[in-house]
């Protein structure tokens, strides 16, 4: 039986693939910095300039992990930022990322068809486009929910319980 954390042979050649990709045509201000076990990455970020004021994050470098699970590209990679992470509303100071690509089932917009390539300079762009340097509303609650679990399992979690709350 495999490890959910280790990637089948499918998997494999993706990930090889867009190693490769990466590593000929990296996205601009991204770098990657660890990938010898080719199931995790660690990818250097680069603030990124903003075409209007005000620009929030230049001159700042961020880490992103990436954890490929033996079901990519059918399942998302798991992506956080390690911290600290970007103050950004949309990222929890854990480093878990609230971005609809990044999910896949019920409201998550991931596809076979993205690539970690494309991740990273939406990423980017999702900090680019930021205007207000603030965490999410409930950012402490949810890092003290959410203390060793991954986002998903976080986001399934959070989930459930909205739902007994309900009845």
């Amino acid at each position: 039986m495999s490890n959910s954390r280790t990637p089948t042979a499918v998997a494999q050649r993706r990930i090889q693939s867009e190693l490769r990709d990466w590593l000929q045509h990296p996205p601009d201000g991204c770098r990657l910095v660890q990938y010898e076990d080719l199931h995790m990455w660690v990818i250097e970020l680069q603030g990124p300039e903003s075409p209007c004021p005000p620009q929030l994050y230049i001159g700042d470098t961020f880490r992103l992990r990436i954890i490929f699970s033996e079901r990519y590209p059918l399942e998302p990679p798991e992506v956080t930022f390690v911290p600290p992470a970007p103050v950004h509303p949309h990222i929890y100071s854990n480093g878990h990322i609230c971005l609809d690509i990044l999910y896949d089932g019920h409201n998550g917009g991931w596809s076979p068809a993205l690539t970690i390539n494309k991740v990273a300079l939406s990423l980017r762009s999702m900090l680019a486009s930021n205007t207000d340097r603030r965490r999410p509303p409930g950012d402490g609650d949810y890092c003290a929910r959410s203390r060793g679990r991954s986002p998903k399992e976080t986001r399934i979690r959070c989930r459930h319980l909205r739902r007994l709350n309900r009845i």
